[in-house]
């Protein structure tokens, strides 16, 4: 039976600080359903979201709450619940239906909505970022088309896949179709990065090279399907991927995606090739307009991915096509959520944190 309260796990603008909060458990009304989590996946936006702003390199700071995200802020938008309630109009689900959750929601009406991009709506009901999401023990979500049956799929894994599967999935698409003996360049070989690893090898792709500081993370890689691991530490980075390459790359994605490695990535490319850009450590890019002309150079951003792609990466995962990131279990708590945040700041998870109530 659903409590009328629930404990969640919140933020508050200009405080690091995690908190137990105890808020109304929310009633579906219409289309919305009701899910008690059992399931959420830590991801590197929960820093940067209880940092409350983007580093914009020369233009300084982008506040995330002139774009919107209300503070206080339960985080969390990898989930994987259990139906409890459904409003009168919500078709499709029932109670104790095991569903993953698609968060990047937009707000209906606009053509990217339309179209079926809602990641890329001009304004966002995202959860977890919008809207409370799962660092908490209920989660309230707008359509029942928004629940992706997962059955098969182990749900400490299959949380994953709502953003750094998604993330990792559309922005491999990106870089494909290409010649699959062509180098496609993995800049960090986080969470995301080892997805995407996971992904072009599912994908078919020959020839991956991983680029990461941290040695546990290229053994991971090499695992993942990578078949060129290079240290990011390097004084000439570009040069050094420019050897073990033999030569120039057809595409790069660029999960970190600040002012150093950035250059980098348009270093590398040949003649047509292509930088997915997706991580959001911040900075700048200074490039010479001629050589984008000249080599020409596509530069793409790429953020998480349609309901579409999350519906086709999840029948790949129940074919078995596509490799298990690292999972590192941790309990649905205060104390855990505040812990798995601070590690991500200080760098080095192999993987992905997964909570579990």
């Amino acid at each position: 039976m659903t409590r009328n309260i629930m404990h969640a796990f919140a933020i508050f603008e200009g405080d690091p600080t995690v908190t137990d909060v105890v808020l109304p458990t929310p009633v579906p009304a219409g289309t919305e359903v009701l899910l008690r989590v059992v399931r959420s996946g830590v991801c590197h936006t929960d820093t940067h979201l209880r940092e409350g702003y983007y580093d914009l390199g020369s233009r300084g700071k982008m506040s995330l709450v002139d774009r919107g995200v209300p503070y206080p802020l339960v985080l969390g938008h990898e989930v994987v619940g259990v139906v409890e309630a459904t409003g009168p109009e919500a078709t499709g689900v029932a109670a104790g239906d095991h569903r993953l959750v698609y968060p990047w929601i937009g707000e209906g009406s606009c053509s990217a909505c339309q179209s079926g991009h809602e990641n890329l709506c001009p304004a966002p009901q995202n959860l977890g970022i919008a809207r409370n999401g799962g660092y908490a023990e209920y989660i309230l979500v707008p359509h029942p088309r928004y629940l992706i049956d997962v059955t098969g799929i182990e749900e400490r894994w299959a949380a994953t896949l709502a953003c750094s599967g998604l993330t990792a999935y559309s922005a491999a698409k990106k870089a494909l179709p290409a010649d699959p003996t062509l180098p496609v360049v993995v800049i960090g070989a986080g969470g995301v990065g080892l997805m995407a690893i996971a992904t072009l090898r599912a994908l078919g792709h020959e020839a991956i090279v991983a680029v990461d500081l941290q040695s546990r993370n290229l053994e991971l890689a090499r695992e993942m399907g990578a078949t060129t691991v290079i240290r990011a530490d390097q004084e000439d980075l570009a040069a050094a991927i420019l050897k073990q390459t033999g030569g120039e790359v057809s595409a790069v994605i660029d999960f970190v995606n600040n002012s150093a490695t950035a250059p980098v990535a348009f270093a590398v490319l040949r003649k047509g090739g292509t930088m997915i850009q997706v991580g959001l450590f911040g900075g700048e890019l200074v490039i010479p307009t001629a050589l984008l002309t000249l080599k020409v150079i596509t530069i793409r951003g790429s953020f998480v991915g349609s309901l579409g792609e999350l519906i086709e990466l999840v029948d790949l995962a129940k074919l078995g096509e596509l490799p298990q990131i690292p999972i590192i279990d941790a309990e649905l708590s205060v104390s855990a959520v505040q812990d798995s945040l601070d590690r991500l700041v200080a760098g080095g998870v192999p993987g992905r944190i997964v909570l579990s109530s």
